[in-house]
């Protein structure tokens, strides 16, 4: 019984907080506590429960951009970290993109219709983007980016991949400090899909993640696992990928808001050194 008390008052005060003027800060909070803890077995095993948390609030406050936003960040966060199963990955981050386009379509009615109108639309609306923008257009980007990566059978989706482009683009225009300059990470990525003899562009994808290793003051250290993963293995270039790495794995991870991204990155660069030897 006493448990069944205790259980029901924090219930009735996790629902008082959220009724008062706390609820417009609950979706930064989930998302920023997240993103602080470096244990990536705690917040694979807990992440599920803030999840389940975020679709209901979404669903008693569906128009409410920041919960949308957060909803959007986690499960992109959780799909890319923890999820190997590739169809439940392509569920997850569905889930992700449609929080987003939802997020943008509450911040500006002209996003509503972001999948449906053609390119050039697009890059219209996006010209008009200021600084105000930039988390929505980030935050859509990256849940974008995510969508692609787990539905490239589908070749509709593959075909979206000009606007996460536009996207990030132009959050970089507008503001490239934003969330340490993750936004280079992303056109570094794209610019290095393919080699250059195939239509890719390594040296833009170059100095796009070297960008965003500046921004962050080195602190990014994902930034340097990408930049050995999809440019030094695309030039082959192995004391370039080797140095990135090690470099990643003599770091602090504590760095605010990209604590459990620095661990991750961590794990990731043990696991590029270990099969270097395969690839070069």
């Amino acid at each position: 019984m006493k448990q069944r008390t205790r259980a029901l008052v924090a219930m009735v005060g996790l629902v008082l907080m959220l009724q008062g003027c706390g609820l417009a800060r609950v979706g930064d909070s989930l998302g920023q506590g997240v993103r602080q803890n470096g244990d990536l077995a705690t917040v694979e095993a807990g992440l599920p429960s803030y999840l389940l948390m975020i679709d209901g609030l979404i669903v008693n406050w569906p128009e409410r951009q920041s919960l949308l936003l957060t909803g959007a960040d986690l499960y992109g966060a959780y799909a890319g970290l923890f999820v190997d199963d590739e169809a439940r990955a392509a569920r997850l981050n569905a889930r992700a993109l449609d929080y987003a386009l939802r997020a943008a379509c509450v911040h500006q009615d002209d996003y509503c219709r972001a999948r449906k109108m053609d390119v050039p639309a697009f890059e219209s609306l996006l010209a008009k983007a200021d600084t105000g923008d930039v988390p929505v257009l980030f935050t859509l980007g990256g849940a974008w980016a995510g969508y692609i990566q787990t539905h490239a059978d589908d070749w509709n989706a593959v075909a979206e991949l000009s606007r996460v482009r536009l996207l990030m683009e132009r959050v970089v225009a507008l503001d490239e400090d934003y969330q340490y300059g993750q936004a280079y990470m992303y056109l570094g990525v794209l610019n290095s899909l393919l080699p250059a003899s195939l239509g890719g562009q390594p040296d833009a994808a170059r100095d796009a993640f070297q960008r965003a290793i500046e921004l962050s003051d080195g602190d990014n250290l994902l930034a340097r696992v990408l930049y050995a993963e999809h440019y030094a293995r695309l030039v082959f270039d192995r004391d370039l990928h080797d140095e990135q790495l090690r470099r990643v794995l003599d770091a602090d991870v504590d760095v605010p808001d990209l604590t459990l991204q620095n661990a991750y990155a961590k794990r990731e660069a043990r696991r590029l050194l270990d099969s270097a030897d395969e690839y070069f």
